[in-house]
């Protein structure tokens, strides 16, 4: 069985969640992950912000201009009159949900329920789509299955042994419907797997059930050898190893969650990023299927701290690093490029909410730099080849643009460079004219 992943904008709209419709009534059976409508889940979170402020009657008024946009949602979505009146109890039922985590105190709790409705509301109404439409569909919902754990990371090993016997309960379906984003942890309250948590949703589905296929179907058709937001005549990718995938996801291509990689890769499970608007294109094919060498793809990572560490006491000195890295990992931020020389070390973060302590207590290992405003450009490919070298064609497209730190031979499939983040839109065009384009 498949897993098909569709995101908010494919079911932005009754149109596209007609078009989706079309897409998994093949005759075979599947999953079906969801997101919620495009927009929701940011006006849930500014109505949670206006509670978190104690400003109720401001998010009573988010609460009722959503409530009126879905009112028109299943108006326009529905062709008979018995599905408009179910369509209007779902959304009654969820804003009524919704309505109730106004009053009284506000806090984490009522945060998650408020985050969860987006996706309650479009499974539900996509479920009854199928349905009106005479095709065998059913909601399965994720709060019952999806767990994380006390570290809130996601729990496979539960997830596996409480999915299957719901879908053996419900067998005899084409189509099972569920949640993307949201899950319960280890108290048993609503949680979520953090924005972009529908593929990751996908991905441990598919590797709970051994799924023959994992599709995540987008506004695009897949992977793109640059951003194509920044830079001209970008080619769609036809295949990536799941490690290519992963280091162009966590560096800035934003097809795809970070985290989805992980489960499909652990299961040999073949990823296919799809375009709704065009389904009958291949998209791009992600496994541990090797196809071609070479450079694949580049992608752009902002709002990235540099910091320089230099100190005497380095120089021969064991157990400098770690001292060094325990600061990082005491405060829970992660490091993304690193480089040394014989009496300094120079680090990125992307997260600067503990920066402040971070930084006073490595003034204690020597004289301590800060840049921000940063940018980390990850070249992602087959480096190390002895044919062709790669790095001096990505040095001979970057001349002229300064570069702050280099990262090559950490990973054969990743070479990154850090540049100021006024250099972006300059170095991607240029890596492309040189790299893709030639």
């Amino acid at each position: 069985m498949k897993v098909f992943k569709f995101g908010g904008t494919s079911v932005g709209s009754p149109e596209n969640m007609r078009s989706v419709m079309n897409i998994i009534t093949d005759g075979e059976p599947k999953i079906v992950v969801l997101s919620a409508m495009s927009g929701t889940t940011n006006t849930l979170v500014e109505i949670s912000n206006c509670l978190y402020n104690d400003k109720k009657d401001e998010a009573r008024i988010i609460i009722s201009d959503l409530k009126a946009k879905y009112a028109k949602v299943v108006a326009d979505l529905y062709e008979t009159t018995e599905y408009r009146a179910m369509g209007q109890k779902i959304i009654d039922e969820q804003f009524d949900t919704l309505e109730s985590q106004v009053d009284g105190e506000f806090g984490p709790v009522k945060e998650q329920i408020i985050l969860a409705q987006g996706e309650l509301i479009s499974t539900a109404l996509v479920t009854n789509l199928l349905k009106e439409n005479g095709h065998k569909a059913v909601l399965l919902p994720s709060l019952e299955f999806m767990r994380i754990n006390a570290d809130k990371q996601a729990d496979l090993a539960a997830i596996k042994d409480l999915i299957k016997p719901i879908l053996e309960i419900n067998s005899g379906n084409d189509i099972y419907i569920t949640q993307g984003f949201i899950c319960r942890n280890i108290y048993g309250d609503i949680d979520n797997l953090q924005r972009g948590g529908s593929d990751y949703t996908a991905t441990l589905i598919g590797a709970a059930i051994d799924s023959e296929e994992v599709q995540i179907w987008t506004d695009i058709d897949g992977f793109h050898n640059n951003d194509p937001r920044y830079v001209e005549n970008t080619q769609k990718i036809d295949n990536l190893l799941f490690t290519e995938a992963a280091e162009l996801a966590y560096f800035g291509a934003k097809i795809l969650h970070p985290l989805t990689i992980l489960p499909a890769r652990e299961a040999n499970i073949p990823v296919r990023l799809k375009n709704t608007m065009n389904p009958e294109d291949s998209g791009t094919l992600i496994s541990n299927d090797k196809t071609i060498d070479g450079l694949k793809a580049v992608a752009a990572k902002d709002n990235i701290i540099a910091i320089k560490i230099r100190s005497d006491r380095m120089l021969m000195a064991y157990g400098f690093l770690r001292a060094v890295f325990q600061v990082f990992e005491k405060y829970k931020t992660s490091i993304d490029m690193i480089t040394t020389s014989e009496v300094s070390v120079s680090l990125t973060i992307d997260n600067d909410k503990y920066l402040n302590q971070i930084l006073e207590e490595l003034d204690e290992f020597g004289d301590v730099e800060v840049d921000r405003d940063q940018t980390i450009v990850c070249i992602v490919g087959d480096m190390i080849s002895e044919e062709k070298v790669f790095s001096k064609q990505v040095f001979e497209a970057i001349e002229g643009i300064p570069v702050r730190m280099i990262s090559y031979g950490g990973s054969r499939y990743n070479m990154s460079v850090l540049i100021k983040s006024k250099y972006k839109k300059k170095t991607l065009q240029s890596l492309s004219d040189s790299l893709f384009n030639d």
